[in-house]
């Protein structure tokens, strides 16, 4: 996690960082990396036991508050629900994937103040000083600090639950599959590249109904809603074509690149509408503080309009990701 006065925001991060380049789908662990003609169920306890390797690795960084530990071990905790709901037909994994929700939550709310405090920070910056008036800086470090130190308190609370312990215990059973016998899943032990391609196109299409919904949807918190609901399909997409591509090569990381750019482009949807809410809090705050809540306002709409400019690209950044040249690997 970051410290007070560090948060990287979403618009910051145009890379992935260097612990998320190592634990993401092409990392190799000690007997993980499955070939291409492996079966779909190798393939897919490879990419499991990637990330339950990664998720461990990351605990003792989250413990003692190593900057971004946090998110990478939500990236992982994500990776590893849309591996096991893409393709629960090849591993069992239901109720871990409901666990792995839990602790998402908990990682999610630490995460989430992080970058909304950091996002406000930069939307403050460049807004002239003789607009900034009251204590603005403070305001917002003094409304988020202790609802960060809350979530911080909340997931150290659940790492130690017996609960969290039952989950890694759970996640290293289904990761090294069944001991003996017939696979875990109805189509474990048929090859990952004609089994695997169409699992990530039902992804795809969940994705593609959820941006047509959206579009359709009224402007107003109901297109919020379901802009919100795209970008969680574009990012399960996006993870499984990643497990995937072990089997499915350069044609599978191609599509998961473009489903990343839409999930992108929709979190920073996402983090303006939050941010949003946050000033208009924020002025209520001040107002019933005696302190001018002018600034606030101006934070309001700049979001506004942040959030109407993302809508924008959002659906631009969609036609093309949605072409069929990056689909038609997918069986």
């Amino acid at each position: 996690m970051m410290t007070a006065n560090t948060t990287l925001t979403r618009s910051e991060r145009k890379t992935e960082p260097k612990t998320e380049r190592k634990t993401g789908p092409t990392a190799v662990i000690a007997g993980t990396r499955p070939r291409r003609d492996s079966s779909a169920g190798d393939v897919v306890l490879a990419y499991l036991r990637l990330q339950a390797h990664a998720l461990k690795t990351l605990e003792p960084k989250v413990r003692a508050d190593e900057f971004d530990a946090v998110h990478q071990m939500r990236v992982a905790t994500r990776r590893l629900r849309a591996a096991l709901r893409t393709f629960g037909h090849v591993t069992d994994g239901e109720h871990l994937a409901s666990e792995l929700q839990w602790l998402g939550r908990e990682l999610g709310a630490a995460r989430d103040g992080e970058v909304l405090a950091g996002h406000l920070r930069d939307t403050l910056r460049p807004v002239p000083p003789e607009l900034l008036i009251g204590p603005v800086q403070a305001r917002v470090q003094g409304h988020f600090a202790p609802r960060r130190a809350a979530a911080r308190a909340s997931l150290i609370k659940a790492l130690d639950d017996p609960r969290y312990a039952s989950l890694l215990a759970e996640l290293d059973r289904v990761a090294a599959g069944p001991p003996a016998g017939p696979p875990a899943g109805p189509l474990a032990a048929a090859k990952a590249r004609e089994v695997l391609p169409a699992a990530v196109r039902r992804a795809y299409r969940q994705a593609k109904r959820r941006m047509r919904t959206a579009r359709h949807t009224p402007d107003g918190p109901a297109r919020e809603a379901a802009l919100h609901r795209a970008r969680k399909s574009a990012r399960r997409a996006r993870y499984a074509a990643e497990a995937a591509s072990p089997a499915a090569g350069k044609q599978a990381r191609r599509f998961a690149r473009q489903m990343k750019r839409v999930q992108s482009v929709l979190g920073d949807h996402h983090d303006a509408v939050l941010a949003r809410h946050a000033a208009r809090d924020l002025g209520i705050g001040a107002h019933l503080a005696g302190e001018n809540a002018f600034t606030y306002g101006l934070l309001h709409e700049r979001e506004l309009h942040h959030a109407a400019r993302q809508q924008t690209r959002a659906a631009a950044v969609w036609r093309h990701a949605s072409r069929p040249k990056y689909r038609r690997w997918m069986k």
